[in-house]
């Protein structure tokens, strides 16, 4: 059965082949990422529309960024196809007009913190005086002050996100990456279950799914690695009323 916390990524060239991707997955995997690869290059739109009249959800990742009347306009447009989450920056004009546009569809805006391919030193170079953690966490503020559904952060500041964002927005993590496999370009990664323990509400996988041998089989080896997620919480729940209980004692 498929987990709509588990999001692939349609980092493909054609339509066909997203097509063709999407019916060796099957029943496995329920939502899907359509980012700048398919979208401007393999009918993205259009293909995202027919994903959704077929039930499944979609995720359009166009990362949208203007002033607010091209934002809202553009917002406006995603929204009617029905899509379940749209990304924008997280500047705070950006996600409020976004927020506007999307109010009364089931819409969701993410507003995107800074790219998981980043550090630091990536930041500084671009002109920002903060470290990652500190630009993640003020735009995770302002996400939530401008009103949108969640962000988009790596799964290592997801922990952080998530108290500062509250326990109704979505936390969507990239940067996944199962056991024993190679980075690729990603600098700040982590493995699903652990992602979903740190305050993670959905996890977006490309290459794990999109290049197996057996697209299906690695979905559902998310999926199950994805449970565990489930249990451990529990574990840590019990160990963490646990601990809570002899606080008063210090």
């Amino acid at each position: 059965m498929a987990d709509d916390r588990l999001i692939v990524a349609l980092d493909l060239d054609t339509r066909a082949e997203a097509e063709n991707l999407v019916e060796r997955l099957g029943d496995t995997v329920s939502f899907y990422k359509i980012g700048y690869q398919l979208f401007f290059g393999g009918e993205g739109l259009a293909f995202g529309e027919d994903l959704i009249a077929a039930g499944k959800k979609v995720f359009f990742d166009l990362k949208l960024f203007d002033i607010e009347n091209t934002v809202e306009k553009g917002v406006a447009a995603i929204a009617r196809t029905g899509a379940t989450f749209l990304t924008v920056h997280a500047y705070p004009k950006v996600m409020s007009a976004a927020a506007r546009a999307a109010a009364g569809s089931d819409l969701r805006i993410l507003g995107v913190t800074v790219l998981t391919s980043y550090d630091s030193d990536d930041l500084m170079h671009a002109g920002y005086d903060r470290d990652v953690d500190s630009l993640v966490g003020l735009r995770a503020h302002m996400a939530k002050l401008a009103g949108i559904g969640g962000v988009v952060c790596s799964p290592h500041e997801a922990a952080l996100v998530r108290t500062l964002v509250g326990e109704d927005m979505s936390v969507v993590t990239p940067g996944i990456r199962l056991r024993g496999a190679e980075d690729n370009d990603q600098k700040r990664i982590m493995e699903p279950a652990e992602a979903l323990g740190e305050g993670a509400s959905h996890i977006v996988v490309g290459r794990p799914v999109t290049l197996a041998a057996d697209p299906a089989e690695a979905a559902r080896d998310i999926v199950a690695e994805m449970a565990k997620a489930a249990t451990e919480a529990n574990v840590n729940d019990i160990l963490h009323v646990h601990h809570h209980g002899h606080d008063h004692h210090h």
